[in-house]
């Protein structure tokens, strides 16, 4: 007949079980955590504020992915190597179709999407403001790049002739066609994704990535003579900064007449 299990002994079992679930809970989700911190290439909503203040904004209500009428938006989960709980989009799957009206963003109850960020001038919601990412084309897989024509990703793209455009180049294999190539304008492409999702290739050859990862970063230092509005930044400059170099140093008629020593005896 087996002995009857105390109390005590109840307790201090149930208590090592407890102590044993909690370590291996904090142990799956330090796991995570970790998966999480490893996927920089998250794809936002619509107004998602810069990647660091998001996550601290964000509740992981749901409510921008209940309000996307085209079941664009997912909740990470566990195993999605990203902050579980997060809204986030696959382009190449279902994109973002550019709402009008941007419903994904007015209900977000801690400003996480910022609707300051798509408003226009007249400050109404323009999602052609949006800032999702850009589209990145890989000229090895494109077979526009090839001479195969193909244009699916300036048709998909719904700021036609502005945030992909078509580059005509002389084809010199063939000496017959031309090529026909899709170039993406950064101060137009909102990362949208239609692009991609529309891209005839296996895996997709035009992407999009997020802005911070996409572009390069100039420099403040650096000012567009040609733009007016650039070049006021120099008023009030207090001191005037030059780039010295060897060949700086010599009249540029000298260095542009150098031959390299082509034509030394």
């Amino acid at each position: 007949m087996k002995k009857k299990i105390s109390d005590r002994r109840r307790f201090l079992s149930s208590m090592a079980q407890g102590v044993g679930l909690s370590a291996l809970g904090g142990m799956v989700w330090s796991a995570y955590l970790e998966e999480a911190k490893a996927a920089p290439l998250i794809l936002r909503p619509p107004a998602a504020r810069q990647e660091n203040e998001f996550l601290k904004s964000c509740i992981k209500c749901g409510q921008c992915v209940e309000a996307c009428p085209f079941d664009t938006l997912l909740l990470a989960k566990p195993g999605d190597t990203m902050p579980i709980g997060t809204p986030y989009f696959k382009p190449r799957e279902i994109p973002c179709y550019m709402c009008t009206d941007i419903p994904c963003v007015p209900v977000c109850p801690t400003n996480a999407l910022d609707e300051t960020l798509v408003l226009n001038e007249k400050k109404e919601l323009d999602i052609n403001k949006a800032n999702m990412g850009i589209a990145v084309v890989d000229e090895e897989s494109c077979i526009a790049f090839w001479g195969i024509q193909c244009d699916a990703c300036h048709r998909a793209c719904p700021l036609l002739d502005k945030a992909i455009t078509l580059e005509y180049r002389q084809n010199n294999r063939t000496g017959k066609h031309a090529y026909l190539l899709p170039v993406v304008n950064s101060n137009y492409c909102t990362g949208c994704g239609l692009c991609e999702h529309a891209c005839v290739t296996k895996k997709a050859a035009i992407y999009v990535l997020p802005y911070e990862v996409a572009k390069g970063e100039v420099g403040a230092h650096y000012i567009k003579g040609w733009d007016s509005k650039d070049e006021r930044r120099l008023e009030g400059a207090s001191e005037e900064v030059t780039t010295k170099t060897e060949r700086s140093k010599e009249q540029v008629v000298d260095y542009l007449n150098d031959d390299g020593g082509l034509f030394d005896d």
